[in-house]
């Protein structure tokens, strides 16, 4: 096995196809395997049967191992939309880390993800508000990388986003802004919301969470008017 530009590992999936209308990656998906063991997440994601794949695998202990090059389109995705991105495959490169789903993250894995997201984020030129969850963009479905992921730790070096409390015009028109689907419930897209900026909050929308969603549709909105989304 010979390592790729980011240094992992290679373990080639048979699960990828070319990047439809010649999209080039403009974002990168987090997401937890959701599964026993490494091992055993990396083997479905290279199963021909399983129609799933990404583009990086790491485990808990920092071992990373690409299973897809980042050209091509990864099927991590699924339905789902970011914007007006509906082909989120097509446009993203697709990151798993081995999580049962109610673990920590260890610091190894952590390490290695922040490594491996700052060279993919020079190559392609993503920008930090196009760093997102698999429950951003599939609020009705998906949890992952769920509660226990740090977003802050992200935002602090540079790779992710984090909001400050501002004036808006309601909850739901400023997270529409900021890229959750209006296709959602409201309640779908309160809980993703506050699974990536308030994992600890309960109960009803409340006005923190009109104040965060409010910056966040100021400083990045998601489609902006030079199309550049």
């Amino acid at each position: 096995m010979t390592p790729d530009q980011s240094g992992a590992r290679v373990f080639p999936s048979p699960n990828f196809e070319p990047r439809r209308g010649g999209a080039r990656p403009d974002m990168i998906v987090l997401h937890y395997t959701a599964m026993e063991s490494c091992v055993a997440a990396r083997e479905r994601l290279c199963d021909p049967g399983a129609s799933v794949s990404c583009h990086y695998l790491i485990s808990e202990t920092g071992t990373l191992w690409q299973l897809v090059p980042e050209a091509q389109r990864a099927w991590h995705a699924g339905a789902g939309r970011w914007g007006r991105v509906r082909d989120v495959n097509s446009r993203s490169i697709g990151i798993e880390l081995a999580n049962t789903g109610d673990a920590p993250f260890p610091e190894p894995q952590i390490a290695a993800l922040e490594a491996l997201m700052r060279g993919i984020m020079d190559r392609w030129q993503i920008a930090r508000e196009r760093v997102i969850a698999h429950s951003d963009m599939a609020p009705a479905r998906k949890i992952d990388p769920g509660p226990r992921f740090d977003w802050r730790r992200l935002a602090l070096s540079g790779m992710s986003i984090w909001p400050v409390p501002a004036d808006g015009n309601g909850f739901l028109p400023c997270a529409h802004a900021f890229g959750y689907t209006p296709e959602a419930t409201p309640e779908e897209v309160l809980r993703a919301f506050r699974l990536r900026f308030r994992p600890w909050a309960k109960g009803p929308l409340d006005a923190t969470d009109a104040a965060l969603a409010a910056d966040l549709a100021r400083r990045f909105p998601v489609d902006r008017a030079d199309g550049t989304a």
